[in-house]
């Protein structure tokens, strides 16, 4: 093995692969695949008394230490080149502590993109370790790892074993929770918006059309069909026209958090999505480093990027801007995320890389382009009675707080594009920012013009309840909140998932009726329509345990889901990392008053379980009816467990609440199982379970389809549905061998392939072809010719 002078160690294989063809052959650069050693995995790894955290290397980092301390011992110099932020200044130490390396040998070197002029200018450039950055990462590791040890114990045994708490985690379900409850406490109110098409006659005699929305709301349909009757006589005329120049600004370019956002809004990409795709962006030397909160751009940022917009739009179009980072203790403040070399619009890739770098370029670009000029005219139509009807109010029913209600028509003409040439930011408010989109172009008028009524619409709306939070508005909210930093938002939403404390909607919503009342020449025409309401298709909503452990936690540790206590932490960690606060101490104020805490709820006795609820009494048995949580989830429980007879537990199906079910509907779960009848000599029962409701016979399951009513499902539908599973599962076995039963031609989702004691077997496409005439002998040499499996990396 040849030793280089120099050798490079960085994080990820992808960036040594990338720098390598930088700095040439004086140079070794190698690869530490993230941290070579944290705390135990099933241990605190903390001392209580001094709260030192105990570091090991993990078995898996071990081949990898070997290799880096063998080639570490042989080069003249070494530099750490881990990731600008805490967390690789802490890998860069726990490098320099485990490889032995002399502090006046070592050099730690930092860039915020993969190019060649910042790899240079880093060597040339290089610092010490910074311990507080290191100090920071190690209190932000030790204070979740102690709320985590210490709180998840204490739900395996108040709530159900298997559970876990987290510092950042439990603060983003709360959040999820009380938004819930907020929307279960809403009450829909209607109301009737009015909106109406006018004709004009033009200069020229030509017609023109303007649509207007009246500015006043009725809440009763009697009110709305009251006003469209007075439109009957009424005449329409211009009352005033104000028109406003506007000025557009661009959003500053992106923060890990409004990448984040925005690329769920435009892209649908999940936050932890954006951050795998924009993590090989960075390390294929594409974009800047990608976990920030500073919105500045380099001069060399914004002069190649005045050079692109010239080009591509000309002079007019450029606009240089410097943003200013507002975000108390911006850890990564460098710079925001932009391309590395603004003259490429487009990069090569996969196409997600390829559709997130366009994002990023145009807002970058946008972000150094001219206001956006736009012409909005305000136009208000009022309602002139006939003079039978004067002496009629046309006002609302409080005259003195509401003026006589008007139509006000709006347009906007663009005079100057600017930076919406190029992008326009996304809103988490759909309708708000599609009534923006499409608003008219406005004929020539002027006060006084006569309108004539083509067409007035009155329709009935409904209030709406706040909105359950998508991955993005939580980002957002967990920001606003200072909870979190650019490195945790991704992963605190992949965790609340896998621990099942939070669960994507997949419902399309109901369907609702609503009136629309048309008013056209004298006649009011009435319709009822329907629509679709209510959908929560990839929204965040919480589960019953996420709900329960929620509340158990907030009333036992309600400063650890306090909002202020968890940005104030995040304020600390701050202090650490520049060199204002001491670590140690930080967390043993904490712990004082933590640990005693902990114990006293963990030796609490109750009565009842967390989550526990009565419902009522089983009129049947005049036993107590419980909605709990169970050691498989949520069940309904009928009588205690200190009864003479055993009670009854039945599966709180998926479609139910433990917050909302009903004693009427709990006690709709124990009709089942109930047997239908008999075939092929054996019982037909139906039965519910956790997944739904369910035929067994003959110790083989069927599921009901959700259009059947397992309640009234017959004996003829449910043998239907067993001989239908038969059918398909026909054919799935394609050949069974009498040489050897083990051996079995399968049929599976992506083709045949080869069953054979428990393994699968691939077959090649002329194999898949006649895979049901395939022989005991081939399918034998198939097996036995198989390639030894690929080992998975986790």
């Amino acid at each position: 093995m040849i030793m280089q002078d120099n050798l490079v160690i960085v994080e990820s294989p992808a960036k040594a692969k990338t720098i390598q063809k930088f700095l040439g052959k004086d140079y070794k650069v190698m690869s530490s695949y993230g941290h070579i050693r944290d705390l135990k995995k099933k241990e605190l790894s903390i001392d209580t008394d001094t709260l030192e955290p105990h570091y090991v290397i993990p078995e898996e980092k071990k081949k990898v230490v070997s290799e880096l301390k063998k080639n570490a011992k042989a080069a003249k110099k070494v530099w750490l080149a881990s990731d600008e932020d805490r967390e690789g200044e802490a890998i860069s130490w726990h490098l320099c502590e485990v490889l032995g390396l002399d502090e006046a040998k070592t050099s730690r070197i930092v860039f915020h993109e993969i190019t060649k002029p910042a790899i240079l200018a880093a060597i040339e450039h290089p610092r010490h370790l910074d311990m507080n950055l290191v100090n920071a990462q190690q209190a932000r590791r030790v204070l979740d790892r102690l709320v985590g040890f210490r709180l998840s114990p204490v739900l395996w045994r108040k709530v159900k074993p298997a559970l876990s708490a987290g510092r950042v985690q439990s603060v983003a379900v709360r959040l999820i929770v009380e938004r819930e409850r907020d929307i279960q406490k809403f009450e829909s109110e209607p109301f009737y918006r009015v909106n109406a098409i006018f004709g004009l006659t033009n200069a020229d005699g030509s017609q023109s059309e303007v649509k207007a929305e009246l500015n006043h709301r009725f809440k009763t349909h009697d009110e709305a069909l009251a006003f469209l009757d007075k439109c009957k006589n009424a005449e329409f005329r211009i009352a005033d026209i104000a028109k406003k120049p506007l000025k557009r600004s661009p959003a500053p370019p992106f923060t890990t958090s409004t990448l984040q956002q925005e690329a769920a809004r435009k892209l649908g990409f999940t936050v932890s999505q954006t951050m795998i795709v924009a993590q090989h962006l960075y390390e294929n030397g594409h974009i800047t480093y990608m976990r920030t909160d500073s919105v500045n751009l380099s001069s060399l940022a914004i002069n190649t990027s005045k050079e692109e917009i010239v080009k591509l739009y000309g002079d007019t179009y450029s606009y240089p801007r410097n943003y200013v980072t507002h975000s108390k203790g911006a850890q990564e403040a460098h710079e925001a995320i932009r391309p590395t070399f603004m003259s490429k619009p487009t990069v090569d890739g996969t196409p997600q890389e390829k559709r997130l770098y366009e994002l990023i370029w145009k807002r970058t670009a946008a972000s150094q382009m001219a206001d956006a000029r736009i012409e909005k005219t305000s136009v208000n139509i009022e309602v002139v009675p006939a003079e039978a009807d004067a002496d009629k109010a046309l006002a609302p029913v409080n005259a003195k707080q509401h003026p006589s209600p008007v139509f006000v028509a709006s347009g906007e003409v663009v005079t100057f594009e600017g930076f919406l040439k190029v992008y326009k930011e996304s809103s988490d408010d759909d309708e708000q920012s599609a009534s923006a989109d499409s608003a008219q172009k406005l004929p020539v008028m002027k006060v006084g013009d006569q309108l004539t009524r083509r067409e007035i619409t009155s329709t009935e709306r409904f209030s709406m309840p706040p909105s359950r939070y998508t991955e993005a508005s939580l980002v957002h909210k967990l920001e606003e909140l200072g909870i979190g930093r650019p490195s945790t938002y991704a992963p605190t939403i992949s965790t609340i998932q896998q621990r099942q404390y939070v669960e994507k909607g997949d419902r399309k919503g109901s369907q609702r009726k609503y009136t629309v009342d048309t008013l056209k020449g004298k006649i009011v025409t009435t319709k009822e329509k329907t629509e679709m309401a209510g959908s929560d298709r990839g929204k965040l909503i919480p589960t019953d345990i996420g709900i329960v452990v929620n509340d158990f936690l907030m009333e036992n540790f309600p400063e650890i889901l306090d909002y202020n206590f968890t940005a104030k932490v995040e304020k600390d960690f701050d202090k650490i990392a520049e060199g204002e606060a001491k670590w140690n101490k930080e967390m043993k104020t904490f712990y004082k008053s933590f640990e005693p805490q902990v114990e006293k709820v963990m030796n609490a006795r109750s009565e009842h379980k967390a989550g526990e609820r009565e419902l009522g009494v089983d009129p049947k048995s005049g036993k107590p009816v419980y909605v709990k949580i169970g050691r498989f989830g949520p069940v309904v429980q009928i009588g205690d467990a200190n009864d003479n007879d055993k009670p009854r537990f039945s599966q709180l199906p998926a479609n139910k609440s433990m917050e909302t079910i009903t004693l009427d509907e709990a006690l709709e779960l124990f009709k089942l199982p109930r047997t239908v009848g008999q075939f092929e000599g054996s019982d037909v029962t139906i039965g519910s379970g956790r997944f739904g409701p369910y035929v067994l016979h003959d110790k083989s399951y069927v599921s009901i389809p959700k259009t059947i009513d397992p309640m009234a499902i017959t004996l003829d539908e449910a043998v239907e549905l067993i001989q239908q599973k038969r059918e398909a599962e026909k054919k799935r076995h394609l050949k069974a061998f009498d040489e050897d039963p083990k051996m079995e031609v399968m049929n599976g989702r992506y083709g045949p392939y080869i069953a054979y004691d428990g393994k699968n077997y691939r077959l090649n496409k002329a194999q898949r072809e006649r895979a049901s005439e395939l022989t005991y002998e081939e399918c034998k040499e198939i097996v036995e010719n198989a390639p030894e499996p690929k080992s998975r990396r986790k």
